[in-house]
């Protein structure tokens, strides 16, 4: 029982982590430093540099920026797309990290099912912000990004004090994901091809000469 749970407790921190850095890299690491220094979780050694003060006080700052820039039409998305480059390989980072020195085979592993993780959560959340800021008011953008800093730094607690109900809910997330990509991709493609012909139409009555 007690391998299975220390199993089921790695398991969830690996794939917790690396499932919130897709969502907000900089909410994930400041909670886990601050869950850390505060005695609630004993890290892996290579994930004893998140409790770190320094490495606090710029998960934290990033985070402020992040709060704000997340919140604005447009910018929301061009921070996204920046961050693109960022979450998915801190993902696959914490995610290899969080299995402890176990083998060099199991570290690439996590890393590599980390990295898909990650991947497939930021694309959820770029995704649908595409979508909502199609939205012409700011109210929708507000509450998905408060409600995703609220679902990340929950999700961080949860899959270290509860693990095994963490790993089902995560379960039920990738379903949920899994549906939900090829849906958001067909609207994102739609909204990009509104903006195409939009900027074509445009171009063609500015270059039409007055009768």
């Amino acid at each position: 029982m007690d391998a299975l749970n220390q199993i089921s407790t790695t398991l969830a921190l690996t794939m917790g982590l690396a499932w919130a850095s897709g969502i907000n890299l900089y909410a994930t690491l400041f909670t886990l430093g601050y869950l850390a220094n505060t005695g609630n979780v004993d890290l892996p050694p290579d994930l004893q540099i998140v409790a770190n003060p320094m490495v606090m006080g710029a998960a934290g700052l990033m985070y402020c920026i992040e709060f704000f820039a997340d919140k604005m039409p447009g910018v929301d998305t061009g921070w996204d797309t920046i961050h693109t480059f960022i979450r998915i390989p801190a993902g696959a980072m914490l995610a290899a990290g969080a299995v402890g020195d176990l083998n060099p085979a199991v570290e690439l592993a996590a890393a590599i099912v980390g990295g898909g993780l990650a991947a497939g959560s930021h694309a959820t959340k770029a995704g649908s912000r595409v979508l909502i800021n199609t939205s012409p008011e700011p109210f929708s953008n507000w509450i998905a990004s408060i409600g995703e800093d609220v679902v990340v730094i929950t999700g961080v607690w949860a899959c270290i004090n509860h693990p095994v109900l963490f790993l089902i809910a995560l379960a039920g997330f990738i379903v949920l994901m899994i549906w939900l990509l090829p849906r958001i991709w067909a609207g994102v493609k739609k909204v990009f091809s509104s903006i195409i012909n939009l900027f074509r139409s445009e171009n063609t009555s500015t270059g039409q000469n007055p009768s």
